[in-house]
Parts: structure tokens; sequence; C-alpha cells
């Protein structure tokens, strides 16, 4: 069993995105089939478009971001849930003027992230 608080979590910048840390709040040592993370990304920021070996399920928390998943484009905002299909394309880019905030359940299994071409 593992209990703590986001506060006491470190953030971690993610070299690829724009304006983008990330929290590990349950990583592959502490849960057996997921781990849990929480993404913030600041106004003007996003992440470009990737693909990774392995599934995303997210649920949005605070603020608006344009998705583009496969060949779809979508606004989200908090409240919404998300999921992305394993080696999908996937970027996100915030909206407004308030920090976009999503938790992101993945499994625990080797996962290979390849950058793409936004226009892919």
């Amino acid at each position: 069993m593992s209990v703590k608080h986001t506060k006491d979590i470190p953030m971690e910048t993610l070299k690829g995105g724009k304006g983008t840390q990330r929290q590990v709040l349950i990583s592959s040592d502490e849960g057996p089939n997921f781990a849990l993370r929480k993404f913030t990304m600041e106004p003007g920021g996003g992440i470009p478009n990737h693909t990774n070996t392995v599934e995303h399920e997210q649920y949005v928390l605070a603020g608006r971001a344009k998705i583009g998943i496969g060949g779809e484009v979508t606004e989200v905002k908090a409240g919404d849930v998300v999921f992305i299909p394993a080696m999908t394309p996937h970027w996100y880019e915030v909206q407004g003027d308030e920090p976009f905030e999503f938790l992101c359940a993945v499994p625990n299994l080797p996962d290979h992230i390849e950058i793409l071409d936004k226009n892919e």
C-alpha cells in the first residue's frame, strides 16, 4: 500500500514538451499493472506529435487543450476522459490562459516513444 500527497512528489520537466511537467504519482515499482502520472502544461505549452507503444487512459483535471489523436483534432476540458490506443499518433496544445492538467494511466509495459512531424 502507498499513500502520499502530490505536493511531496517531485515534478520533472519533459524535454520534448513545451512548458510541460510530469509527476509520477504511482510508479511501476508501486503498482503491479499500471503507472499513474499527472501532467501540467502551462499556457502556450504542449507536447509534439508522437506515438507510444502503450495505450493511455486520461482524465482532464483543469484547463483546456486541443488534442490530435490519429487524424482527428478535438478540444478537451476539465471532466473529459480520453483514451489513446497504443501506436496512435497524438499531440497536445494548451488553449486559453490557465494551465492544462490531466491524469494519465499507462500499463507497466516497455514503452518506446517516437516523435513525429505534426502533419503526419
